[in-house]
């Protein structure tokens, strides 16, 4: 096991600041220049060698200031050892347990996740494991706040690049003891439902636990039922309603890209409603091409009661779910999320 004082490639440990089942993170500094902070990460199992190498690949030459920085990989030390940039700071993971962030904050706050994540996607990499302990505050944050350049990283690609990621077979085997499926396990609410059942995984499931984090900031708790932010904290406004459910939706329906959340959490106020469409000329709309957004004039799908883009409302009378209180399509005849039977789509005009 790793301890302080060890010397390990040219850093000594000074003090851990990280781990799980599967391995631990130092913070160490130069063996001559004392005062160059990296952070080491070091499997304490065998078999968590075969992640640190993948990690060491995934991240090799991956530049961004969303991103915690590879500086030095050796697979072959002993022990084996990842160095990467030290960040000071905390995990997103304690700031949402004070539920110390403030609505414009969680906003900036992701719009560095996904900025990074656009970056790791268009570079061929898929996170697989977004959840808020992987997501690293720089402590010049209280001071420049969340906004400012490089506070928010993006850490932990053990599992990028990977196959699909084995949570069924961990979910349903006796392993579920051992601290390593524990540490595994406990990700799975932030798993999009193709993750978790074994199927393959692209960039969209990514954006789909970026909602789940989103969801957390906003409100301090984890999705569940049909709740969405605004209905735990009502500063939300409820355009990043509308955001939080099509990052949250089932894989069709989710953002197809980190572009397109970007665009759609980028406003910080909520926006007004336009001249919107009476469900009556929806209606006759639907199979037609797609129209513009009357405010950000970006194509949207016919079917949409709301901007993806900028969260505008598009229709004079929103349709919501009788039972559920959820924002069905107008094309729906059940709702997705309850199951209930849905009046005509003029019921409510």
């Amino acid at each position: 096991m790793p301890s302080a004082g060890q010397r390990v490639g040219e850093y000594i440990l000074d003090q851990k600041i990280g781990g799980g089942g599967f391995g631990e993170v130092w913070k160490a500094h130069h063996h001559v220049w004392v005062d160059q902070l990296v952070a080491i990460k070091i499997p304490t199992d065998s078999q968590y060698l075969r992640e640190l190498q993948r990690e060491g690949v995934a991240i090799h030459g991956l530049v961004h200031p969303n991103i915690v920085r590879a500086i030095g990989f050796d697979p072959y030390g002993d022990p084996a050892y990842l160095t990467m940039e030290y960040v000071p700071g905390t995990s997103l993971r304690p700031l949402i347990a004070s539920r110390s962030v403030k609505v414009n904050d969680a906003v900036a706050i992701m719009r560095h996740v996904l900025a990074g994540l656009k970056y790791a996607h268009a570079n061929g990499l898929v996170h697989r494991d977004i959840k808020p302990e992987n997501i690293l505050v720089h402590e010049r944050a209280k001071t420049d706040g969340y906004g400012a350049e490089g506070v928010v990283k993006v850490t932990d690609f053990g599992l990028g690049r990977a196959a699909t990621t084995g949570a069924q077979s961990i979910v349903y085997s006796a392993s579920l003891n051992s601290p390593a499926a524990k540490e595994i396990a406990g990700t799975l609410d932030y798993m999009a439902p193709e993750q978790r059942s074994g199927g393959a995984v692209d960039a969209r499931a990514d954006l789909y636990a970026c909602g789940v984090v989103l969801y957390e900031l906003l409100t301090g708790e984890r999705p569940a039922g049909t709740e969405v932010p605004s209905d735990l904290n009502g500063d939300v406004p409820k355009f990043l309603d509308d955001v939080f459910k099509r990052s949250y939706a089932r894989l069709e329906k989710r953002f197809a890209s980190a572009d397109q959340f970007l665009a759609a959490i980028s406003p910080i106020e909520p926006p007004p409603l336009l001249a919107a469409k009476p469900q009556a000329d929806i209606v006759r709309g639907l199979g037609t091409a797609a129209a513009r957004c009357p405010s950000c004039h970006r194509e949207i799908d016919g079917l949409d009661q709301f901007c993806m883009h900028c969260g505008v409302q598009l229709v004079a009378h929103v349709r919501r779910c009788p039972k559920c209180g959820a924002f069905p399509d107008l094309a729906d005849h059940y709702c997705i999320f309850c199951g209930e039977t849905l009046g005509p789509v003029l019921a409510n005009a």
